[in-house]
């Protein structure tokens, strides 16, 4: 969450949304720091939740990201979506109602798994004998996947979610399309390290080299006028 502030870099009162806000964590982080804050998620639950722990002063909407009227409000100085893009199983239609809902100098950052590095089942660790060095093994990347994700008491009948996998390329291209460029990209490591062994020392480089967490930040691409061309 710090990580994400930073980057917004607001001053105190912006309205900001909290985009998939689930139980309203960052929203209510963001309310500490003197911001307006609205929350937004497809889950009624999560909203119930969000909204029994936080003051009244957050406003809470349930609704779809993609549906363009899940929000009646427009012109917020920053749009915030901390790990939930990889849930989402369309993203154009969410960045294209994440430029309508911005102001024409606001910001968009969310936060993933990185793409390239964390993908599940399809990216491993690896240790190499020889060499004494630990390894991210990647088996698929290119290729957009879905897949399935047990979780315990979620709302659906089959018992699991899907978290949807998407390359680089396919984000930007989709930040485009929806009239969003990136003006900057985050590679955030793994703070954790290793009880002391054998390993732990190349254990600790490797979670230093290899990222955890992908953060994008952009703003709407400025219109041009006939005259400006």
């Amino acid at each position: 969450m710090p990580g994400v502030f930073k980057l917004l870099d607001l001053k105190r009162g912006s309205r900001v949304l909290d985009l998939a806000c689930g139980q309203g964590v960052f929203s209510r982080y963001l309310l500490s720091k003197g911001m307006q804050v609205d929350g937004l998620d497809v889950s009624e639950e999560l909203i119930g939740f969000a909204r029994s722990r936080s003051k009244p002063s957050i406003h809470f909407h349930i609704g779809d990201a993609r549906d363009k009227k899940a929000l009646k409000e427009t012109g917020f100085d920053a749009i915030a979506c901390l790990l939930a893009v990889q849930n989402m199983e369309e993203i154009e239609p969410v960045f294209r109602n994440v430029a309508h809902w911005l102001k024409p100098d606001g910001r968009f950052i969310f936060v993933t798994t990185h793409p390239c590095f964390r993908i599940p089942r399809q990216t491993h660790w690896g240790w190499d004998e020889e060499k004494k060095i630990e390894y991210r093994r990647v088996d698929r990347y290119a290729t957009d996947l879905t897949i399935p994700i047990i979780t315990p008491r979620v709302a659906s009948s089959e018992g699991y979610t899907y978290t949807y996998h998407r390359s680089l390329q396919n984000y930007f291209s989709a930040l485009a399309a929806a009239g969003l460029c990136v003006e900057r990209l985050e590679e955030w490591t793994s703070e954790k390290t290793s009880e002391p062994g054998k390993r732990a020392k190349a254990e600790n480089r490797a979670r230093k080299e290899i990222p955890l967490f992908l953060a994008l930040s952009a703003r709407p691409i400025p219109k041009t006028t006939p005259n400006q061309k």
